[in-house]
């Protein structure tokens, strides 16, 4: 049976999980907290509205004086962030440190980031699927905005620029609640928004980041559906956990980011070997890596010598079925079943040799996190019912897995990616913060 997992958008936590994930301190008067989220999300359905009904031309105005301000006001959230990171020093790994850390450089990708949202086309108010019924009125569906977005996050203080700019994109406010390790900078930041929305003449309420880190308003926040329309949790496995058992609202959320290749009997060799390489070593610690290599019997030892040698020289360990040790060598570790179940995020892969096609894709119903999965082939049939059998948000013919990516999907951006089948799936980018309404025609019609 597989073990049970969960795992968020970011690389989990090395440091205790719910302390880091939701505070690091617990203020005795949690009904005070409550009250203050409660009025945050009155605030927050109230400016909703307004941006719901907001022209694209003042939403873009706000997005470029979002960039602005945060240009003009490096100096302050750099100093804001050195803070953070002095505290952060004593409790938090280096993969975390380097996360949270603000140069230079990266408030300008937060910048341009949030310019090029702003040219991205608007989605709300666009009218698809307008018919004549046989009745003579015309039905189709509008896209409308989803009300408040409330996000939970990690680390990055430029989630809270991304996550802006997003929900500002698509007529939507949010509640934002940052990582207690970077407060100093969410606040910052958070200044350097409400000052490019009142600039624009939009509400300053349109994006709330939460002040507090004690855990009381993560509760509170999951606590209120009349406010709060969606949640997005961004972290570890206790967030998302945690989350996903008492939130009171749908939660658009990834668990596991267990990612196959499959290397199919009639794959190109070179293809094979470079699409595995990248899908590994690019990145490990991201969810769209991949964490366990398929390879079809027939092609199993032609591929496996040399790429072995390849992920070696690369510093990846190897965990490999019976076969596979056989082909490559002992100094491939045997794997066991929770080798297949895992989301290593490490530099670690775990290969299995398969009779066939339909043998790994088996093995992707049975281990597979449902996120990205990709196959290796010059059969155009095979191809084919690989992307029809392979139930996973993204599924991918010939290409890294690396490429499961809001960006690179064209998106500009995303604000998570979902393996849940309704609403959205895969990387969540503006039209996956919208929703549909049927909108009709008439002249005077009546039935």
């Amino acid at each position: 049976m597989r073990p049970s997992a969960a795992h968020a958008i970011d690389p989990p936590q090395t440091r205790p999980e719910m302390s880091a994930n939701l505070s690091d301190t617990q203020a005795p008067d949690d009904s005070r907290i409550q009250r203050q989220i409660r009025r945050m999300g009155e605030r927050a359905r109230s400016a909703a509205r307004t941006m719901a009904a907001a022209e694209p031309g003042d939403k873009n105005a706000a997005l470029f004086a979002i960039a602005e301000a945060l240009i003009d006001r490096r100096d302050t959230i750099l100093a804001a962030n050195a803070k953070d990171l002095r505290e952060g020093r004593d409790n938090l790994d280096a993969a975390l440190l380097e996360r949270l850390e603000l140069t230079g450089a990266r408030i300008e990708q937060m910048a341009e980031g949030l310019r090029q949202v702003a040219a991205l086309a608007d989605p709300i108010g666009s009218i698809t699927d307008l018919n004549y019924r046989p009745s003579g009125i015309q039905v189709g569906r509008m896209r409308v905005p989803l009300g408040v977005i409330g996000i939970i996050y990690e680390s990055r203080p430029n989630v809270t620029a991304d996550a802006a700019a997003l929900c500002l994109k698509s007529g939507n406010a949010a509640l934002l609640r940052g990582g207690s390790e970077a407060a100093l900078s969410n606040q910052a930041i958070a200044a350097c928004i409400r000052r490019g929305l009142t600039d624009a003449g939009l509400p300053g309420d349109a994006v709330q980041v939460i002040e507090t880190t004690d855990r009381a308003a993560v509760g509170a926040m999951l606590a209120m559906p009349e406010y709060v329309d969606v949640i997005v949790p961004r972290g570890g496995k206790g967030l998302i956990e945690f989350v996903s058992e008492n939130a009171r609202m749908p939660v658009i959320k990834h668990l596991d980011g267990v990612c196959h290749v499959y290397i199919d009997a009639a794959a190109d060799l070179d293809k094979a070997i470079a699409i595995a390489m990248n899908a590994k070593t690019h990145r490990f610690g991201t969810c769209n890596t991949m964490e366990t290599l398929l390879v079809a019997e027939p092609i199993a030892e032609r591929v496996l010598r040399p790429l072995a040698q390849n992920l070696r020289q690369a510093g990846i360990e190897l965990r490999g079925c019976e076969r596979t040790r056989r082909l490559v060598g002992e100094e491939v570790k045997p794997a066991t079943e929770d080798d297949w179940a895992a989301e290593y995020l490490a530099p670690i892969l775990a290969i299995r040799v398969v009779d066939d096609m339909a043998a790994a894709m088996a093995h992707i119903e049975t281990w597979g996190s449902r996120h990205t999965d990709a196959i290796v082939t010059e059969n155009v049939t095979a191809a084919r019912a690989f992307l029809r059998g392979v139930d996973s948000s993204s599924v991918m013919v010939n290409a890294s897995t690396r490429f499961a990516d809001g960006f690179e999907y064209g998106l500009g951006a995303e604000i998570g990616i979902s393996t849940d089948k309704l609403h959205a799936r895969g990387p969540v980018g503006l039209e996956g913060l919208t929703s549909l309404k049927y909108v009709v025609y008439g002249d005077g019609h009546v039935r």
